[in-house]
């Protein structure tokens, strides 16, 4: 989006130091009498690729949104690179990329004007933004197809187009909000090379919720997982399965949380169109 006007459980109020690009303390956010997210802490190092998981409900959506400016807080603190969500939008913003769950590139655009668009929104000089989007498209494969429609791409290469979207003006932190629902698993083990390998190269902070527990075990060096709106384990995989003394990711999870791991809800697209057909039958 453009600028613009531990253990179990888990422990509160961790330390910050300058390592940590994303920290988050003691974060509520209440919906009238639902609290939503109650009092969750951690922190996110430089550099690092972080999972956050929990089942569907379980308030991680709600924090991400917290994290990139769409929903305020109702209490505690987030800093991104040292900014308040709350106070310095725009630096936030320019901090960081994100890959929704849902698609988000335009259809009727090619790819070089997707990337084209995001880079005049962000303020990327032209001389640089053409530049980082030609380095872009080969890094995603995408180069011979820069001046096709992306309404005849493949799921999995609108995915890397938006991804290599979210790069174009060089944030520090990549959100990737369950950026392989949908794939085949031979697309999905590829993202995440193009993913880990900018990850290694450009230094770049990931930040990932999938409901894939191999993704999260291959890919993530830490994981945090949220349930009921409360931080209920931290740890590196093998921290996880040790603390639940279990020998898989998933069984950790579904110890912890207690719940199976459910499938995506219908998205609010979906929701809407589904309201718009019933309330024509009813006219």
């Amino acid at each position: 989006m453009p600028p613009s006007d531990q253990e179990h459980p888990a422990a509160s109020n961790p330390p910050s130091d300058s390592a940590s690009i994303i920290t988050v303390r003691d974060l509520v956010k209440r919906f009238g009498d639902f609290t939503a997210v109650d009092h969750v802490s951690f922190e996110v190092k430089r550099g690092e690729m972080f999972a956050f998981l929990g089942p569907n409900g379980a308030g991680k959506s709600t924090t991400i949104k917290m994290l990139t400016t769409l929903l305020r807080p109702t209490e505690g603190e987030i800093r991104i690179d040292g900014h308040d969500p709350r106070t310095d939008q725009a630096a936030v913003r320019k901090s960081f990329g994100i890959v929704f769950q849902d698609p988000s590139v335009d259809d009727e655009l090619t790819a070089w004007e997707n990337l084209e668009l995001h880079g005049v929104l962000y303020g990327v000089p032209r001389p640089l933004r053409r530049e980082r989007m030609a380095q872009l498209l080969q890094v995603v494969e995408l180069a011979d197809r820069k001046d096709d429609p992306v309404k005849r791409f493949s799921g999995g290469m609108r995915r890397r187009l938006e991804i290599a979207r979210g790069l174009l003006h060089h944030p520090k932190v990549l959100f990737l909000d369950e950026p392989t629902v949908g794939l085949d698993p031979q697309t999905r083990n590829r993202l995440w090379s193009y993913v880990s390998a900018l990850n290694k190269e450009e230094g770049i902070t990931v930040f990932l919720t999938t409901h894939y527990m191999e993704e999260a075990e291959q890919v993530a060096s830490r994981i945090a997982i949220i349930d009921h709106g409360k931080l209920v384990a931290q740890g590196s995989a093998a921290d996880l399965k040790t603390q639940t003394k279990t020998e898989s990711l998933e069984d950790a999870f579904l110890a912890l949380t207690g719940s199976a791991i459910r499938e995506e809800s219908a998205s609010t697209v979906d929701q809407l169109r589904a309201a718009v057909r019933v309330w024509q039958r009813r006219r």
